[in-house]
């Protein structure tokens, strides 16, 4: 039998190594797959963009680049359901809550990037924005790969207010400009009382006209009513819900819907921040006491929600100017002060958070086939939830973008 000669060996070589050349193995001391399991001392591959493989690091062996993780804890990158990201502080130290004509666009967007980054090297691969007209360029640019930031999923403009049909036509508008969901105000902003704005007849035209057009129906309520409302209306998801009672939690959980209650890091950026914000639109004085109210009454209702049966709560900041990359806040704050269990909450902001964006197949977990957006932590949530403001290492779609934590 011949023996391959020099030439075919170096071959057989080259090929060999181009085929490590696109993987790149994790090697990780605690690995917490997104679905509320865990494993120590685990392997993941990444090639390309998704993840290959998921195995035991005893089993030996390794491909491409290798990431020693052996003293971190690894997990799913976070998914906020809920942020503005046009939402910034301008070079005069006011907040916008979009692009606006009172500053340049280009000096806008810059800060809309630095949002995007901020909130990347945090640790949250993706959000959904809640939203703005100028969140499609970002996102677009965010998906080019040309800037550095989580995945953006975005409803645009709000659909507010109209007949029926108006309604439809509004969705309609949405969905054409390019929207991923429909967000539907069906309450009054918690500094203007939270009351219901629109009918069950309303709700129904908006909702049944997103999900006519395969996209997913966010309703902004506050009030119990319009929480009802919009469950009977067949809505997917409630956001805030600073006035729900028992009632409209328990109408929540019966129709399948999704409850994002931001808890406290909303609360807490605007008092921290309500000289960049008083004075403008309804943050006034009183809109403010309206809000130390409703972030008072938050903690309970978050209770409540966890124990009424077959709710389903993710994780959502409703981060704006000045939040961005502080999400995880929310996440602490949820488990030290509303009793959420670790996991549970770390589950929320993963793999429950993915399927409420209709992403579960994708996004969420670590598991073979699933996208490599992957996270690692100096400490371990479980044990301690203030971990998660200690990230050391970011990949998102399997390109590394933070690793504090050398290979």
């Amino acid at each position: 039998m011949r023996r391959a000669g020099p030439c075919l060996g170096l071959l057989w070589l080259a090929m060999a190594l181009a085929a490590d050349s696109d993987r790149i193995t994790l090697r990780a001391g605690a690995l917490l797959d997104g679905r509320g399991a865990a494993r120590a001392d685990a392997v993941v591959v990444v090639r390309g963009s998704k993840i290959e493989a998921v195995g035991d690091a005893a089993a030996g062996g390794a491909a491409g680049m290798v990431y020693d993780l052996s003293k971190l804890t690894v997990m799913p990158g976070g998914i906020d359901t809920h942020v503005h990201i046009s939402s910034h502080i301008d070079s005069d130290g006011r907040a916008h809550n979009s692009v606006t004509e009172r500053e340049p666009a280009e000096q806008a967007m810059l800060h809309l990037v630095e949002n995007a980054t901020r909130t990347l090297l945090a640790g949250i691969t993706t959000v959904q924005s809640l939203g703005a007209a100028s969140d499609r360029e970002l996102r677009d640019a965010l998906a080019r790969g040309v800037i550095p930031g989580p995945r953006i999923l975005t409803s645009l403009a709000w659909v507010t207010e109209g007949d029926p049909e108006t309604l439809r036509g509004a969705v309609r508008e949405r969905v054409e400009a390019g929207a991923d969901a429909v967000k539907i105000f069906a309450s009054r902003s918690i500094r203007e009382g939270g009351g219901p704005t629109l009918t069950h007849e309303q709700l129904s035209a908006a909702c049944g006209a997103a999900q006519a057009l395969g996209r997913r129906a966010v309703v902004h309520a506050h009030a119990a009513e319009a929480i009802l409302r919009a469950a009977a209306a067949g809505c997917t998801t409630i956001e805030h819900g600073a006035l729900a009672d028992g009632a409209a939690l328990r109408a929540m959980a019966e129709a399948g819907m999704y409850f994002d209650p931001n808890v406290h890091l909303v609360f807490q950026n605007y008092f921290d921040n309500k000289a960049r914000f008083l004075g403008q639109g309804n943050y006034t004085e009183d809109g403010f006491e309206s809000m130390r109210q409703a972030a008072g009454a938050m903690v309970g209702i978050f209770k409540r929600a966890l124990a009424t049966p077959g709710l389903k709560v993710v994780f959502g900041t409703d981060a704006v100017a000045g939040a961005h990359g502080r999400n995880w806040e929310e996440l602490i704050f949820r488990v030290q002060r509303g009793g959420q269990e670790p996991m549970a909450a770390i589950v929320s902001a993963t793999s429950l958070a993915a399927e409420s964006l209709g992403l579960g197949d994708t996004l969420g977990s670590i598991a073979p086939g699933m996208e490599a957006d992957l996270i690692a932590f100096d400490g371990d949530p479980r044990e301690d939830i203030t971990a998660l403001r200690r990230v050391v290492f970011v990949m998102r779609g399997g390109k590394v973008y933070k690793n504090v934590a050398a290979p």
